[in-house]
């Protein structure tokens, strides 16, 4: 792509325009100019997608802002749309008629209230600034990695991101490949990796048996996800589905080449080319804190309408809690139509609660069921990498420290990620709390964060 121009694509989703095809009356170097819309949504996943689709039809100007090209989100993200499951190809098709309008490409690096709530956002390289009566925060959750000797190891993925490669177009045929560590993505991540030509050797599952028989029966009210995890178990060929079974280190010459798993009784090793990894998921919460949002455990507080504890903002999806698609996707309804300002209909309002109130449901059992055990807190030797943006390893720490003494003797949390990959890692660890959130929320350019307005363009 030439320098200078922006991916901004507006629904329906054509060719890519440049930002003055978002902006009525824009230039084309719209960069520091202000972008108005009534409502706000960051994040273009399941839940976005929903609080926007139901916001727009309600008649409110409605912008969204999401870093990847296409809308979807890490669960529904795709190159081609047929490749989609006709649940989120019908979302997505809704989007594009609902006529809100999406920037993609963009980054969201600040966020703050003046007169209206103003977002931050880099658009290739490019400062824009969003002003909106009312905010949606859609903005999904991260992996939760937990250190063990050898997890930086080039071809060590995380379970997410070996799926998100995969439906970007990359090949894992003929690797063998192990998967481990907790949650029922790893099967779903496993059974596409086979599907695509991988020698899955084995899903390591660290949970135990008696775990897995109670997070059963409590599926016993939602049949269908039972025979999802059938069929996902069917289509591993002829890999070994281990329960109570976690890696407790990689080694390799350059890339990973074996992994030792262990049941708590013997320890083995499994030659690979590949290992996914991952214990579940985080949620983001840092826009949220940003403007002034409970953050309860982890997620942002809301109430029953999806709002916040900071009137005019909204918060939907997993930044709430991990309650997988279907939760995000009636969260999502129900924060756009509330925030829309309309009275919404009595029949939206038994349906998506009910929905919610089932999903949040198993959402609890699935949390105490693949909860991390406590023998992952013993992986980490001296050696280790606890922070890989500053090279903080086990070693340099002490437990007894808190999180903001561990920053200022060792620089841990303080690299590009922002404590996104260590802050969670060791919470579980040590029990730290406490890290601060600061703009940008990822890495941006000068000019985006010490840049000012020119002047502003209004959204017709």
């Amino acid at each position: 792509m030439d320098e200078g121009r922006r991916t901004v694509m507006t629904a329906p989703v054509a060719a890519a325009p440049s930002t003055a095809d978002a902006c009525a009356g824009a230039t084309p170097s719209a960069a520091g100019r202000v972008l108005r819309a009534e409502i706000a949504v960051v994040g273009a996943g399941p839940a976005g997608i929903a609080a926007a689709s139901r916001a727009a039809e309600a008649g409110r100007d409605v912008v969204v802002l999401d870093a990847s090209p296409r809308p979807g989100g890490q669960i529904w993200r795709h190159r081609r749309r047929e490749e989609l499951p006709a649940q989120a190809r019908a979302w997505l098709e809704r989007f594009d008629r609902s006529g809100a309008r999406l920037i993609a490409g963009a980054q969201v690096v600040d966020a703050w209230r003046a007169a209206e709530f103003r977002l931050l956002a880099e658009v290739d390289g490019e400062r824009l600034e969003v002003a909106a009566d009312r905010v949606i925060l859609a903005t999904g959750a991260r992996e939760l990695f937990l250190p063990f000797p050898g997890w930086t190891l080039p071809n060590v993925f995380g379970v997410g991101g070996a799926q998100a490669l995969v439906k970007s177009g990359a090949s894992f045929a003929g690797k063998r490949v192990v998967v481990a560590g907790s949650g029922p993505l790893l099967l779903a991540v496993g059974a596409t990796l086979a599907s695509r030509g991988a020698r899955v050797v084995v899903v390591a599952e660290q949970a135990g048996r008696g775990a897995l028989a109670r997070f059963g029966v409590a599926l016993l009210g939602s049949p269908g996800r039972i025979l999802q995890a059938a069929r996902l178990r069917s289509q591993l060929g002829g890999a070994r589905y281990a329960v109570g079974c976690w890696v407790t280190r990689a080694d390799g010459d350059g890339v990973v080449r074996e992994v030792t798993l262990t049941d708590g009784r013997r320890s083995w090793t499994e030659p690979c080319d590949v290992l996914c990894t991952g214990y579940g998921l985080v949620p983001n919460t840092e826009l949220a804190e940003m403007l002034g949002c409970v953050v309860d455990g982890g997620r942002v507080r809301v109430d029953e309408w999806q709002r916040t504890s900071v009137a005019g903002v909204y918060c939907a999806g997993e930044p709430t809690g991990i309650a997988g698609v279907d939760a995000a996707l009636a969260e999502g309804e129900i924060a756009g139509l509330h925030a829309a300002g309309k009275i919404v209909p009595a029949g939206d309002v038994r349906r998506l609660f009910a929905i919610r109130r089932r999903e949040h449901r198993v959402a609890r059992a699935m949390e105490r069921a693949f909860a991390p055990r406590a023998e992952l807190r013993d992986l980490p030797r001296d050696d280790t990498i606890l922070c890989r943006c500053e090279d903080v390893t086990r070693g340099m720490v002490d437990p007894a420290w808190s999180f903001r003494q561990a920053k200022l003797y060792t620089r841990i949390g303080m690299g590009p990620c922002q404590a996104r990959v260590c802050g969670p890692a060791c919470e579980f660890l040590f029990g730290w709390r406490g890290q601060t959130t600061r703009a940008p929320t990822v890495p941006a350019a000068v000019g985006t964060i010490a840049g000012g307005p020119e002047d502003t363009a209004g959204v017709a």
